[in-house]
C-alpha cells in the first residue's frame, strides 16, 4: 500500500518524517563466538529523519530512558543514538522474531553477515503505522538512488527496492518478510475482500457509447484525478491509478452516467444519483462516494485532484448535474439565488456560527491532514475513546470500541411471530412512558429509576368507536400524555382520540369532508406538556388547525390555508412559540410565523424528498431529513433591515439566504455497514438545557451528531452504535441529551448516547463477520 505518508511534502523545518515509538534494538552476529544476538537498547524508538543534504535520509534508533540519563546504571553504555544512512544497500526489510513484528537491516560497522534488528512493540505500534514506516523508508531509498522526489516514483519502482534475498538476523520461527500491504497481524481475507483489480467482482464498466446508445455520447463533465479505493483491512484509501479520467455523459433526459476510465480500461461506471452519498472536501481536494456492486456490496471510491481549481470545477458542475437529476429541470431555470443556495449545500467543513472557544467537555474540531502534496495516517487508537474526529482517519485493527451488540428480544406482549413489526414511536413528555405501535396493538413501556425501559402493558385491538379495527399510521401524544391521537390510513378525513387511562379509542374527530389529513403535529414543540386541546394538520397542499371542541367538522376555517401549487407537503414541526416549518417531497422548506398566512421564507429544494423535519425550541435551527443526508439550516437573518430576526418572522434578503449544511456519513464508514443509507426522521434532544445533539438511524445503526461541533464547522462529528435489529424509529426522552428510545422491528430499548462510539471497525462492522482485507500489491494508499 504504497505512499501512506509523504516524505518531502512536509515542512522542511520538521526533520522527523515518521517514528515507531516503542521497540527494542538487537545486534545479530550469526558467526560470532560471543553469541548470536545482543540487546543494544532494551527500550528504543525508530525514526526516519531528514538530513541537510537533499534526497538523503537517516534511519535513527534512539534509546528511550525513563526518567532521563540519571537512571543509567553504573557501567551502562551512555551512547543514546545510532544512525544509518538510508540506501538500497542497507537491505532493510520487515520480518518477525518469535512472532513479534521486526525490521532488519545490515550493520555497516560490523561483519558482512551482521544485522541490526528492531523488534517492534506490537501492543503500542499498530500494523498500519508499521506499514507506513516501511513504505516511507522505501521512498527515501528511492530518492537517494535517483536524486528525484519520491512523488515521481511508480509503485513498480518502490517494489523493486524491496529486499527479497535471504539474510541472517532472524531466529527459528522467523517468517519471510511480509510486504507492506500485508502486515503480519492483518486479518485474513473474507468473502467481502476489497481485492486487487484482477480478482474483484467485475463492475458494470460499460463504455459510455453502450450506456447512452450514442456513437458519440454528449460528455457534460470531464476531470483528471488520482483514483483511490478504500481498504477495510488497513483503514486507508489505496491508490489504484494516477491520472484517471472521470467522465459524466448524458444518458437520457436529466439522466447522467459517470465512468472512471483508466489508461487501459474503465475502473467503474454508475448512475449519478443521491445513493452515491457523494462527499466533497475542499481541505483534501477530494470527492468520495459509495458504489454498490451486483451483489449489493458497498465500496468507497475517492477522486483526489491535484489543483484547487480542478476540484472546485468538478464539485460545482457535479452539484448542478445532481440537482438536474433530482429536480428534472435544467440548471439554468433555477434563479441565481437558488443556485447559490444549492451550491453552498455541497460545501463542507464550514462554520455555521461565529467561532467560540470549545466547551470544557468538547474537543476542538480537528482538520484533515490530507492536502494535494501531504498525506498522513493516524491510527484511531491514538485518540480519546469518545473524541469525535473531524477527519476521515484510518481505523486501527485494535480499536477498543466494544462490540457489544444488544440482541433484541421480541417486544413483551407483542410476539415477533404475529406477522407485524413495530412501525411508530411516541415518547412521553409529561410522564415517563413510551408507546410503540405494532399493527393494531400498542405496547406501553415505562422508564425505570435505573434508566431502563420496562414493559408495562399492551393495548390490543385498536379500533374505532364503531368497532372497526385499524393499524395506526400516526400516533401523537396529547393533553399532558393523557390521550393519544391516532390516524387510520383507510380514513384520511378523521382522527381518533384514545384515552390512555382506559386504553381505548373514545372519540372520532371528523376533520373535513374535502380535506384529507396526511400528518398531525402539536401546536408548539412542548404542547404535550399542557392541556392544549388543539393541534395542527397538513394535507398535500394545505395547512390547518384542528379544534376537537368544535361542533361538526373540527377544521378551523379561519386558520386554513390551501396552496394552489402542488406543494406535496411531507413533514412539519413547530418551535416553542408555535412557528411552523413545513417540508415537502420535492425537497423545499417553508417557514411560517402563523397558520393561515403565506410563508415568510421559502427555501429551494436540493431535489431529494424530505422525510422528516424538526425545529429547535427557540426556532433558530431546523434539521430536515433526506434519505442519505440531514440538512441543517440556521434561520437567523444576519444582514439587512431585519438582521437578528428569524426566517420564521421575516423574509431573508434575496442575497442573504441561510447557509445550508449537509450532514452525511462518510462513504468509507458506509462500506462497513454493507447497506445503503436510509435515515429515519432526525430529532434534536428536547429540554430546558437546550439542544446539544441530533439523533437519527439507518439500518442497524443509531447515529448522533454533536450539535455544537457541527455548528463550528465539523459535519462529521457523529458517534454511532450497531444493533442486531433494524431500527424503525428513535427519539430522545424529554429533558435528556443522553437517553434515546429506540424502536426496532421486534424490540424496544433505551440507548445511551455515552455508549455510542466514534466510527471504527469495532463499532461499525458486525462482530461475527471477519474483517475484510483490502487492495494489495501495487496499490498506493492515503488518508482522506
Amino acid at each position: 500500500m504504497f505512499m501512506l505518508k509523504s516524505c518531502t511534502s512536509r515542512d522542511h523545518d520538521n526533520l522527523e518524517l515518521i517514528q515507531l515509538p516503542a521497540g527494542s534494538l538487537y545486534l545479530v552476529r550469526p558467526g560470532d563466538v560471543k553469541g548470536a544476538r545482543e540487546c543494544i537498547y532494551k527500550d528504543a524508538l525508530a525514526t526516519i529523519r531528514r538530513t541537510s543534504t537533499p534526497h538523503h535520509y537517516q534511519l535513527v534508533i534512539t534509546r528511550a530512558i525513563p526518567g532521563g540519563s540519571e537512571q543509567l546504571l553504573d557501567g551502562e553504555d551512555t551512547n543514546e543514538e545510532l544512525s544509518f544512512l538510508i540506501d538500497e544497500a542497507l537491505q532493510f526489510h520487515s520480518s518477525t522474531y518469535d512472532g513479534a513484528p521486526t525490521f532488519v537491516w545490515r550493520d555497516y560497522n560490523g561483519g558482512v553477515e551482521d544485522r541490526m534488528q528492531f523488534v517492534v512493540d506490537a501492543g503500542k505500534v499498530n500494523a498500519v503505522t508499521r506499514s507506513i514506516f516501511e513504505v516511507t523508508y522505501l521512498q527515501c531509498a528511492w530518492e537517494r538512488k535517483t536524486g528525484r522526489s519520491h512523488e515521481e516514483a511508480t509503485d513498480e519502482d518502490l517494489e523493486r527496492l524491496k529486499f527479497t534475498g535471504d539474510a541472517p538476523g532472524g531466529s527459528e520461527g522467523d517468517a519471510p518478510a511480509a510486504p507492506a500491504e500485508t502486515p503480519a497481524d492483518a486479518a485474513p481475507p473474507s468473502t467481502h475482500t476489497l481485492a486487487p483489480r484482477s480478482s474483484r467482482p467485475a463492475a458494470p464498466t460499460e463504455s459510455l457509447q453502450s450506456i447512452t446508445g450514442a456513437s458519440e455520447p454528449r460528455i457534460v463533465l470531464t476531470a483528471t484525478a488520482d483514483l483511490y479505493l478504500y481498504d477495510q483491512a488497513s483503514g486507508l484509501f489505496m491508490r489504484q491509478e494516477k491520472g484517471v479520467q472521470a467522465k459524466v455523459a448524458e444518458a437520457g433526459r436529466f439522466l447522467y452516467w459517470m465512468v472512471v476510465d483508466g489508461a487501459s480500461a474503465p475502473w467503474l461506471s454508475q448512475a449519478v444519483d443521491s445513493r452515491m452519498n457523494m462527499n466533497f472536501s475542499l481541505e483534501n481536494l477530494s470527492a468520495v462516494w459509495n458504489y454498490y456492486d451486483a451483489e449489493r456490496r458497498v465500496f468507497s471510491w475517492l477522486l483526489r485532484f491535484g489543483e484547487k481549481s480542478a476540484y472546485l470545477a468538478f464539485q460545482e458542475h457535479f452539484s448542478h448535474l445532481m440537482w438536474e437529476t433530482l429536480n428534472e429541470e435544467p440548471w439554468g431555470k433555477a434563479s441565481a439565488v437558488d443556485q447559490q443556495y444549492v451550491e453552498q449545500a455541497y460545501e463542507q467543513d464550514v462554520s455555521m456560527t461565529a467561532a467560540d472557544p470549545p466547551a470544557d467537555d468538547e474537543p476542538p474540531a480537528r482538520r484533515s491532514l490530507l492536502s494535494p502534496r501531504h498525506t498522513a495516517a493516524l491510527s484511531s487508537d491514538e485518540e480519546s475513546a469518545d473524541e469525535v474526529e473531524a477527519e476521515l482517519d484510518p481505523m486501527d485493527e485494535d480499536d477498543d470500541a466494544p462490540a457489544d451488540d444488544d440482541a433484541p428480544e421480541p417486544t413483551a406482549g407483542q410476539p415477533a411471530g404475529d406477522g407485524e413489526v413495530n412501525s411508530q414511536l411516541a415518547v412521553g413528555y409529561k410522564f415517563d412512558r413510551s408507546f410503540v405501535v405494532r399493527g393494531d396493538k400498542i405496547g406501553v413501556f415505562k422508564h425505570t429509576d435505573d434508566d431502563r425501559l420496562e414493559f408495562a402493558t399492551s393495548i390490543n385491538r385498536v379500533c374505532t368507536p364503531g368497532g372497526k379495527k385499524f393499524a395506526p399510521s400516526r400516533a401523537m401524544l396529547h393533553e399532558q400524555d393523557s390521550a393519544m391521537v391516532l390516524m387510520d390510513p383507510s380514513n384520511r378525513h378523521s382522527l381518533y382520540r384514545m384515552d390512555l387511562e382506559y386504553g381505548k379509542v373514545v372519540e372520532e374527530w371528523k376533520v373535513h369532508e374535502d380535506v384529507p389529513v396526511n400528518n398531525i403535529l402539536p401546536n408548539t414543540k412542548t404542547a404535550q406538556m399542557t392541556a392544549d386541546k388543539t393541534l395542527i394538520g397538513t394535507s398535500r397542499n394545505g395547512i390547518f388547525r384542528i379544534d376537537p371542541r368544535l361542533d361538526g367538522t373540527k377544521l378551523v376555517d379561519s386558520q386554513f390555508k390551501l396552496y394552489t401549487s402542488k406543494n406535496d407537503f411531507s413533514a412539519a414541526a413547530t418551535d416553542e412559540h408555535g412557528r411552523l416549518a413545513v417540508a415537502s417531497n420535492k425537497g423545499d422548506l417553508r417557514l411560517f410565523d402563523k397558520i393561515g398566512k403565506n410563508a415568510k421564507t421559502a427555501l429551494p429544494a436540493l431535489g431529494d424528498p424530505i422525510l422528516g423535519v424538526d425545529v429547535s425550541a427557540d426556532g433558530r435551527w431546523v434539521v430536515a431529513t433526506c434519505r442519505t443526508y440531514l440538512l441543517l439550516i440556521d434561520t437567523l437573518i444576519g444582514d439587512g433591515r431585519y438582521a437578528g430576526a428569524l426566517g420564521f418572522d421575516r423574509a431573508f434578503p434575496a442575497d442573504a439566504r441561510p447557509l445550508p449544511r449537509r450532514l452525511q456519513l462518510r462513504p468509507h464508514h458506509v462500506a462497513y455497514m454493507e447497506s445503503e443509507v436510509h435515515f429515519t426522521p432526525a430529532h434534536f434532544n428536547v429540554g430546558a438545557g437546550g439542544e446539544t445533539s441530533i439523533v437519527t438511524s439507518t439500518g442497524n445503526y443509531v447515529v448522533s451528531w454533536s450539535f455544537n461541533a457541527v455548528k463550528k464547522g465539523n459535519p462529521y462529528a457523529y458517534v454511532l452504535k450497531r444493533y442486531q435489529g433494524t431500527v424503525v424509529r428513535d427519539e430522545y426522552t424529554y429533558g435528556s441529551d443522553q437517553s434515546i428510545v429506540v424502536a426496532f422491528e421486534n424490540d424496544v430499548q433505551l440507548a445511551h448516547r455515552a455508549q455510542l462510539h466514534k466510527p471504527t471497525r469495532a463499532s461499525l462492522a458486525p462482530p461475527s463477520a471477519p474483517r475484510t482485507s483490502g487492495a494489495r500489491a501495487t496499490r498506493r494508499a492515503t488518508q482522506a
